[in-house]
């Protein structure tokens, strides 16, 4: 004869659950690792903002650069101009324009100046001298043209390109100015 005790299911024990520190097992490691992350990409934006910070501050130096230089060949041009008549100060400005043709998009300038003055080719020198001038101007990369037309009032204008190696595109800085 079979008891109550003998048919009944038996019963499974479970492994006992564990409590306190047995449920935080491993979860110090995952917040540590969280921190590290969080920290690593902080410093990494602060990479990235030094690099940009840089770059500005290298691309204003060179604009500082050319502004300087375009305004040293207007002085110049302005005081070595022969103003004893009209025709003189056509003839004057002649001789400082250089490169009066060509693409100002991609600063592909040609012409030259056969007739060009010793002033405009110490600036030349100047600008594309290694370590001083512009990075990667050439003299084909300057112009400086006038006009003279009813109006224009002895316009001068004078256009630098420069090209760093990290660019694709060459940068350009224009100054016009009047001369009489």
């Amino acid at each position: 004869m079979l008891t109550p005790s003998m048919t009944a299911m038996p019963q499974h024990r479970s492994a006992p659950r564990p409590t306190g520190q047995g449920l935080q097992r491993g979860v110090f490691l995952i917040e540590a690792l969280l921190g590290i992350l969080i920290f690593s990409l902080g410093i990494l934006s602060l990479v990235a903002m030094q690099t940009a910070a840089v770059s500005a501050q290298s691309d204003a130096r060179y604009r500082i650069e050319a502004a300087n230089l375009a305004d040293q060949i207007a002085g110049t041009i302005w005081l070595n101009l022969d103003r004893t008549s009209a025709a003189s100060i056509q003839t004057s400005l002649a001789t400082f324009q250089l490169n009066t043709s060509g693409a100002i998009s991609g600063c592909a300038f040609t012409g030259g100046n056969p007739a060009a003055s010793a002033d405009v080719t110490a600036w030349v020198n100047t600008v594309t001298a290694a370590g001083t001038g512009l990075p990667g101007t050439t003299g084909s990369m300057l112009q400086i043209t006038f006009n003279a037309a009813g109006g224009a009032y002895n316009q001068v204008s004078v256009t630098l390109c420069w090209k760093t190696p990290v660019d694709t595109t060459p940068h350009r800085h224009t100054l016009v100015s009047f001369i009489n």
